[in-house]
């Protein structure tokens, strides 16, 4: 049930893998035959990807993460762009490879917005334009939120970036392979996605960076990935990233159609606990995310529980679930610190079954019934 922190590698693409190890593990820029098999690999493998997004073939680079990813966007555009403005727009509810690269370029001068989100953690399209300046330069919401699983209005977004002249990214980590991600339909410049999300290899992301975009690398180097990523290309990884994106061009839709019954069967079953909530918006999410927050109790005691009995889940982010501090996604939706330490996000797979949610329905209750308990919040709440 924590799908969204990662997946498990499809077997068909660890098969796709292994020659790139073992017999065809050329270096992409060499000249010789073993090094042309892995160049053709690479390019093949470009391709896949982009398609998936409805991307050109040259307009999309391998990286190592999504974090890398989101980096190089903030900072890359910043810097190729400081001529024209210092002003950064990022929604509140970012990932922290967003938000902590903003903080990064507020202190090297950049002046960074955070726009605020509503209680569904939906940002406001007024909002937004009157957030725009003269020198803004770039405008950065993610497509669906890793927590709450709320789709965000991109399209609209996008449009308006586009009016303004303001470069627009959307980090699509959690929805590219799950529901359709169109870069034309989005009008983003910039879009960032992620292999493990999606059954591939961890360590390999993708950045489209639309044709005429200005942006500077974070690495130099041999000048890989059109002079924008050196280093030593992953073939291997990227091959695997490749054909989980082939499987989930055909079992997307058939996949969403199950996890869709999951997540709703989650969110009406576990909304009949007394004192709980749903976090996120009700029809606007991803189709595999329920979040909750439930009253007088602490969710890392809770994770605990479920994972006693065998339940992987989250209660915040998978990159910030050591912090103590609540999650910045929930504050941000209008929870009061103690209900943001009461949150629970199950997010199911394509190997989530029956079985397992109602294992979870069973298991669940309970929990959250002793939690409740031995509680030192109940009748102390406010």
């Amino acid at each position: 049930m924590d799908y969204a922190a990662t997946t498990p590698v499809d077997p068909r693409v660890l098969e796709a893998m292994k020659p790139y190890f073992l017999k065809k593990y050329g270096n992409s820029m060499s000249l010789h035959a073993w090094g042309r098999e892995a160049k053709e690999a690479l390019e093949n493998s470009r391709e896949t990807v982009a398609s998936l997004m409805n991307a050109d073939q040259e307009e999309v680079i391998f990286l190592g993460s999504g974090t890398e990813g989101s980096n190089m966007v903030l900072k890359g555009t910043a810097f190729a762009n400081r001529k024209k403005g210092k002003h950064i727009i990022v929604s509140s509810i970012e990932h922290h490879c967003v938000l902590e690269s903003a903080r990064w370029l507020e202190r090297q001068g950049f002046e960074i917005t955070y726009l605020p989100v509503d209680k569904y953690g939906l940002v406001d399209l007024n909002a937004l334009e009157n957030a725009i300046k003269k020198d803004t330069i770039l405008v950065s919401v993610m497509h669906a939120n890793n927590e709450i699983g709320t789709i965000e209005p991109v399209e609209e977004i996008g449009k308006l970036c586009r009016e303004k002249g303001i470069y627009f990214y959307s980090d699509a980590a959690q929805s590219y392979g799950k529901i359709p991600v169109d870069v034309e339909k989005m009008n983003v410049d910039l879009l960032m996605v992620d292999a493990h999300k999606i059954y591939g290899p961890k360590g390999t992301g993708a950045l489209f960076i639309r044709k005429g975009t200005k942006i500077e690398p974070l690495l130099h180097g041999g000048g890989h990935e059109f002079g924008l990523r050196s280093s030593t290309v992953n073939v291997a990884s990227i091959v695997g990233f490749a054909k989980a994106v082939e499987i989930q061009k055909k079992e997307m839709n058939s996949d969403a159609n199950k996890q869709t019954k999951f997540r709703d069967r989650l969110i009406k079953e576990i909304l009949k606990i007394e004192d709980s909530h749903l976090n996120g918006h009700p029809t606007k999410r991803l189709p595999n995310n329920a979040h909750f927050w439930f009253a007088y109790i602490e969710g890392e005691s809770l994770i605990t529980q479920l994972d006693m009995h065998g339940i992987a889940a989250s209660t915040g982010s998978a990159c910030s679930s050591e912090s103590l501090e609540p999650s910045h996604v929930l504050l941000a939706i209008g929870l009061k610190p103690q209900e943001a330490h009461g949150s629970l996000r199950l997010t199911t797979g394509k190997y989530t079954t029956k079985k397992d949610v109602d294992y979870v329905l069973e298991i669940l209750p309970k929990a959250v019934k002793r939690l409740r308990e031995i509680s030192p919040f109940k009748g102390g709440w406010e």
